[in-house]
Parts: structure tokens; sequence; C-alpha cells
């Protein structure tokens, strides 16, 4: 196995999302007791091809033996270290109207090294409750709260008319990362990522792709 390398130029979105899949199917198959796995192997359970499953991996590195395949538990482990998984996130949520909530009650965040440390809220009959074990604060301490529980990641399920006070604190108290699940477009100093979650627009994704079937049909 070769040594992983600086990675200076732009990865795209979808060969990332094709590493999650990887990591996957590798840790299924430690859980199976295999040693090695191929690429045409990993590419049947990846949904994509062996060639694409090489050139995903060649773009961190040197990976596996020609003719011997790739050993699972220390390619899951490469991956997981290329990923950000060798690690544990300190995560803030604010919002905790449905989405929200489901989110903080979701058990598989803290699994893959996600842990939510602090919630937060603007609804004072909210504040002071409690999801998931952990007690609401008014969104007004998120920056100090932040600060003091070296929050690295931020969730958002907020309203629309909630995102620019939001977003005031958040950039102030110094966030990178942010997942949105608000109904718009966030304006984000540089060195600021954001990734948003827009389940409207992934269900119209999927109808179109119903209707064209439909009309092959």
């Amino acid at each position: 196995m070769g040594s992983d390398v600086s990675i200076s130029k732009k990865i795209s979105e979808s060969a990332i999302r094709r590493l999650s899949l990887y990591l996957r199917n590798l840790e299924n198959l430690e859980k199976g007791g295999r040693e090695t796995v191929s690429s045409e192997e990993m590419s049947g359970q990846s949904g994509t091809t062996a060639a694409q499953v090489r050139k995903d991996l060649s773009l961190f590195g040197s990976f596996g033996k020609r003719g011997l395949g790739y050993p699972v538990s220390e390619l899951a482990e490469r991956i997981r270290g290329i990923l950000g998984l060798d690690r544990r996130w300190r995560l803030a949520l604010i919002g905790v109207g449905r989405i929200g909530s489901a989110l903080v009650e979701y058990g598989g965040f803290g699994r893959r090294g996600y842990d939510i440390v602090a919630i937060f809220d603007s609804d004072e009959s909210k504040v002071g409750g409690t999801r998931g074990g952990l007690t609401v604060r008014h969104v007004d301490d998120f920056e100090v709260v932040a600060e003091e529980e070296n929050v690295q990641i931020v969730i958002l399920s907020i309203p629309l008319e909630a995102v620019p006070s939001v977003m005031d604190r958040v950039r102030g108290a110094g966030v990178r990362g942010i997942l949105s699940f608000a109904p718009t477009k966030l304006k984000v100093p540089d060195g600021v990522v954001v990734k948003d979650v827009n389940m409207v627009m992934e269900l119209e994704a999927l109808s179109f792709a119903l209707s064209q079937r439909e009309g092959e049909a």
C-alpha cells in the first residue's frame, strides 16, 4: 500500500459520495470476516464500475496490489481518514422543530463520529426543555456556547425568516461547517463549507426520474 498524497486538486462531490458507499460496503465485509476484496466486487455492491472504483481510489494515493485486491480493514481505515472519520466532530443544532428534534434523537450520528453537544431554539416555550438528553438553549446564547463547547459544525433546521439573524450568530462564532435544511441558499464567508439538504428538490428529482421511465414505457 502506498502513502496518501496531499490533496490539493478539487475532488467532485460524486466521488466523495462513492467513497461513503465504498466504506459502508467494506464495513459490512469486515463484519463478515473478509480479508480482501476486488474492485469488481466493490463496484457491484456500489452500483458503479470496477474502473470507477480504481479511479476514485487513485485520487487519494495507492491502494492494494494488482491481482491481489484490496485489504478490507486497511482500506476501510484509510477511507475513514480521507472522510475525516478518524476523529470526532462536535455539532450544534439550531431549530428543534419536527425535523430538528428527529435529528437530535437519531443515534446514527454518534456512531459515525458526530456528537451533537448543544441545541438551540428561539421559541421560549421550547427553551429549557430537553431533546435527546440535551437542554434546549436560547439561540441568543449560541456564540458563547459554541465557543465553550468547541462547536465545529452547525445543523440548521430553521424557517426562512429566521435565517438572517441566525446566520449572523453562526458567522460570529466562527463555525466553518454548516449542514442546512433551511429553504434558501446561504451566503457565507470564504472558508465556510455549506451542504444543503433540500428534500423538496430531491423529491422533484425522483418524480422526474419516475416520469421519464413512465414515458419510456
